[in-house]
């Protein structure tokens, strides 16, 4: 076997692991990307480096410091679709591929940078990586998992995410010790230290297959049914296997490359083939990303320590804490593994919401008390860490994963992976947003700054009601049939479904035997190893 091909010699099981282990790694950087600058915040050296406060690490610039942090998610924003784009053109794993370069160099130049500009520079740079890596895993992610699996597969990958922010406030946590803080190395390595994860990318992605809906959508048939073999062949029935196998061709029969333009003409609503409505899916997932960073996660994610601060804890002591705030997200994305495909992705949305919102309402009433009360920071601390906590456990648990699931869904093959770029976009709107107010809302609002947090919760429960469909338990094939309708209405789309959802009788092709011993279509090389 060779470099390209070696895939090939693993068992089915082995070959699942092997596209979740790299798909762990790159949802990894992309994690620690983003939890990595509230330590670098946190260094005295780099708030003087780049002009953002005094040597002692006090902040005076704080919509400098927002800007450097937000910046980063307009890199993201041209990553996840021009890496979409590329990854429908040349394949998942191309694009994998050059996603993880800029981003293995973005990495080296932020660890180097002498200045703000340089700063600024390469975190764009490493913001085109990121964003052409999460948003084209996800979709390798859905279009090698089976159906009913899907959500729970993508939960375990996003595990990574967190594991990433985790090993970031851990490593600013270690080295908070150097030199007592007052050190280079206490940033530089920091930074540097994404590099590794985007290195084995770069180096090992290649040794993958690509997506099966890619290579139907280049028209790579044999090689589509050889995949689904390899990948489905330890649980999935051959008649299973065979109608998969068929509705995939099915729909890649009407596919073609897109141009960049396509973007535009989506989003205006002139995108796509009559009655797709490809405008409607790109904003459902543009929304969607923006409602999620407007629950408070990246107040929690990114401004931990200074929630801490606050709090009335000292710095060793937040940077503790706010690895292990962090850390509980792992957890949280476990209880999502294991419910979002049984309960379904709009019950986790809204039950998400309202858990959020109770945990805002707490947190802020907490954070007034201990302000309006000073002499009684002490007893009121441990209350306001509870709600951090069970905050991140919440939200990984339910919007976490499910913001980032829904959009590699509702689009067709051949825009899949330019699709999820719109969620992409959503995200990095949101969270460079949000990463460039908090630090002005917490500063002026204070702790009334959960209240809006709380009010907002609330107001995402009727809007994922309205206009989100339930796609748990479908096939990415038959999800097309949700959006046959042209009204925007959630229950409207359902009864789209039920009435176009089954794809081979819509298309008057046969439906595959029923004999599941029958192993004639098999390739030959799986027959072998069976």
């Amino acid at each position: 076997m060779g470099y390209l091909t070696a895939w090939k010699s693993l068992s089915p099981s082995q070959l699942n692991i092997a596209i979740q282990t790299f798909s762990l790694i790159s949802i990894f950087f992309e994690g620690y990307d983003q939890g990595v600058m509230g330590g670098v915040n946190a260094s005295p050296r780099y708030v003087e480096e780049v002009g953002i406060g005094l040597p002692d690490g006090t902040v005076t610039d704080t919509t400098h410091q927002g800007g450097i942090v937000s910046v980063y998610y307009l890199g993201a924003i041209f990553g996840c679709f021009a890496g979409g784009w590329l990854a429908d053109r040349i394949g998942r794993i191309n694009g994998l591929l050059w996603g993880s370069l800029f981003a293995l160099v973005g990495g080296a130049l932020q660890a180097a940078a002498q200045n703000s500009n340089f700063m600024i520079c390469a975190r764009v740079l490493t913001g085109i990586g990121t964003g052409a890596l999460t948003g084209i895993t996800p979709v390798l992610v859905s279009e090698t998992s089976t159906a009913s699996h899907r959500g729970g597969f993508l939960g375990y990958v996003f595990i990574a995410n967190y594991l990433g922010i985790s090993v970031a406030y851990w490593i600013s946590f270690g080295l908070a010790f150097v030199n007592d803080g007052y050190s280079d190395v206490r940033w530089r390595f920091l930074l540097a230290f994404q590099c590794f994860p985007a290195l084995i990318l770069a180096i090992f992605i290649k040794m993958l297959p690509d997506s099966p809906r890619y290579l139907a959508s280049v028209g790579r048939n044999e090689e589509v049914r050889d995949l689904l073999y390899r990948v489905r062949g330890h649980k999935a029935s051959p008649e299973e296997i065979e109608r998969e196998y068929l509705e995939i061709i099915a729909m890649a029969q009407d596919s073609k490359p897109s141009s960049p333009l396509q973007f535009a003409k989506i989003l205006v609503g002139k995108g796509g083939k009559p009655g797709m409505n490809l405008g409607r899916r790109a904003w459902l997932c543009v929304f969607l990303q923006i409602m999620a960073s407007w629950t408070g996660i990246t107040a929690v994610t990114a401004y931990s320590p200074v929630l801490l601060r606050a709090a009335g804890y000292s710095e060793i002591k937040q940077n503790g804490l706010a690895g292990g705030l962090n850390t509980i997200g792992i957890v949280g994305t476990i209880i999502s593994a294991q419910i979002v495909d049984r309960i379904g992705r709009r019950a986790c949305l809204m039950g998400g919401s309202a858990g959020l919102a109770t945990v805002n309402l707490i947190a802020g009433a907490v954070y007034e008390g201990a302000r309006r009360n000073p002499d009684k920071v002490d007893q009121f601390a441990p209350a306001a860490v509870t709600m951090l906590f069970l905050f991140n456990l919440c939200y990984a648990a339910t919007w976490g994963t499910v913001a980032f699931l829904v959009p590699t869904e509702i689009f067709p093959s051949d825009l899949r992976a330019q699709g999820n770029g719109f969620g992409i976009t959503g995200w990095a709107i949101g969270v460079g947003m949000t990463t460039l107010v908090n630090p002005i809302m917490f500063a002026t609002m204070e702790n009334r700054t959960y209240f809006l947090f709380f009010g907002l919760n609330l107001l995402w429960i009727p809007t994922i009601f309205l206009f989100y469909p339930e796609t748990a338990g479908r096939s990415l094939e038959s999800i097309e049939a949700l959006f046959s309708t042209s009204s925007p209405w959630s229950w409207k789309m359902e009864q789209a479904y039920q009435l176009h959802g089954d794809i081979l009788a819509e298309r008057g092709m046969a439906k595959p035997a029923e004999d599941e011993g029958d192993m004639d279509d098999k390739p030959n090389e799986f027959r072998e190893t069976v």
